[in-house]
């Protein structure tokens, strides 16, 4: 990485004053603006400060998100489109009602229209509905999970949507999804670029995975494995409940297991962690089921949180198949886990009961909890200052307890995975006293 990668694109001079600039006239000031050449540092070390001053290297940074003096469009002709892409999270409604709020109040934009179901509300064959989003509209939104404006996967004509966002004389389009739908957003971009048009795009990561890069925390995060905390308790509960019980519980994580790996700490009722970032062995000397039976026999109980992504190398063909977003369709780990688990220690006839768990659908459709609703109107708000000052291609970062601004090609570039020689994993460890899990030499 270096400094030059994250430079956010501009669509030009901005010549308007704020109307937070005039707000601040007639009322007490409250907050400050922040200026182009204001960044957050990626590595805050002394290590790496003293390395950069030796060397005269510009530090890697962030460009800091906040609100500007002076802004790109001029609110009386600006119009905005909302559209959110992938799977359910939630905070979804929140950030669609922070958006719409701080636009019309803060920046006195009254023309935003919400494209239904993704990308294809962008491609005029679907005929899907356009919503008019208005303060009294989303007035309680917040309150539900899921989107108001629904979603959808996979690819959609790049040109046929900027088609749509020209007939539509749309001026800034916020863009709410993960991995595929930043992906997406940048594609429109860069063919508004071919064109010569000043459309800004503007992301907002959504990740229950909490998996997209140089992104430390995402929304409906937080919410995900707060819930999955009541559900491992219950679950633990259920376990403790019989002879040599087992509750296996399935949650979220495609490529990563952050989600199974914050909720295992935030419980610490978990044995067992299985994520996508280790391999690990079924019937090795250091293998799961022979680790799982030497558990029940000092405990009689055990309870194990497997991520959808963990020990895809246990099925034949594995990551040829993908969903209409391009991600590898995953197998069923849990159903899998089960099955061996009652084969392995039914063949040796090792009295056990279990318990297969998966909440994924009520997690992800849930509505957010107190901190993420706080998180997502933050970022909202600082998707419409980055986005009105004529930033684009960037999406809203978190980094070292600040908002930020980072080109959406930037953040793309890989996915965010645990590092399972890190702190974290360290902790998670420590925390379920689970043994190292070996494939078989």
């Amino acid at each position: 990485m270096k400094y030059e990668d994250f430079i956010v694109a501009s669509l030009g001079k901005s010549g308007v004053l704020s109307p937070l600039k005039q707000i601040q006239r007639s009322e007490s000031p409250v907050g400050t603006f922040v200026d182009d050449d204001e960044r957050i540092l990626y590595d805050v070390s002394l290590e790496n400060f003293i390395k950069c001053k030796e060397s005269g290297v510009k530090p890697v940074s962030f460009e800091k998100a906040g609100p500007k003096e002076n802004i790109y469009f001029e609110p009386a002709k600006t119009k905005v489109g909302i559209v959110t892409c992938g799977g359910l999270c939630p905070g979804l409604n929140n950030v669609i009602r922070s958006l719409v709020n701080e636009l019309y109040y803060r920046y006195g934009i009254n023309r935003v229209l919400g494209f239904k179901y993704g990308f294809e509300g962008l491609i005029s064959k679907y005929n899907h509905p356009i919503v008019e989003l208005t303060p009294q509209m989303v007035s309680n939104i917040h309150l539900i999970g899921g989107t108001i404006l629904g979603s959808s996967r996979g690819d959609q004509d790049v040109e046929k949507m900027v088609d749509t966002l020209e007939i539509m004389n749309i001026n800034v389009l916020f863009c709410i999804g993960g991995d595929g739908t930043l992906k997406g957003a940048h594609r429109i971009y860069k063919e508004i670029e071919k064109r010569k048009l000043k459309i800004c795009i503007a992301g907002i990561p959504k990740t229950i995975d909490n998996d997209i890069d140089l992104i430390q925390k995402s929304f409906g995060f937080e919410t995900a494995f707060s819930i999955a905390n009541d559900i491992i308790r219950n679950s633990h509960n259920e376990a403790a409940g019989a002879y040599n019980g087992i509750a296996l519980v399935k949650l979220m994580g495609r490529d990563s297991g952050f989600i199974a790996a914050s909720a295992a700490l935030s419980i610490q009722e978990v044995n067992f962690v299985l994520i996508p970032e280790i391999s690990f062995d079924l019937y090795g000397q250091r293998g799961f089921l022979k680790i799982l039976k030497k558990r029940l026999e000092e405990r009689h109980h055990a309870v194990v949180v497997v991520a959808e992504g963990a020990g895809q190398e246990f099925f034949e063909q594995s990551g040829s198949e993908k969903d209409a977003s391009g991600n590898i369709k995953h197998k069923d780990i849990g159903v899998y886990l089960k099955e061996k688990i009652s084969e392995e220690f039914n063949s040796k006839g090792f009295m056990h009961s279990i318990k297969y768990i998966d909440p994924s659908y009520i997690i992800r459709s849930s509505p957010a909890n107190a901190n993420d609703s706080k998180f997502c109107n933050l970022l909202a708000q600082n998707a419409v200052h980055g986005a009105l000052a004529g930033k684009t291609d960037f999406v809203i970062g978190f980094w070292n307890n600040q908002f930020t601004l980072m080109p959406i090609s930037t953040v793309i570039a890989k996915r965010k995975i645990i590092d399972v020689k890190g702190e974290l994993w360290w902790n998670v460890l420590e925390a379920t006293g689970q043994p190292i899990l070996m494939k078989n030499p």
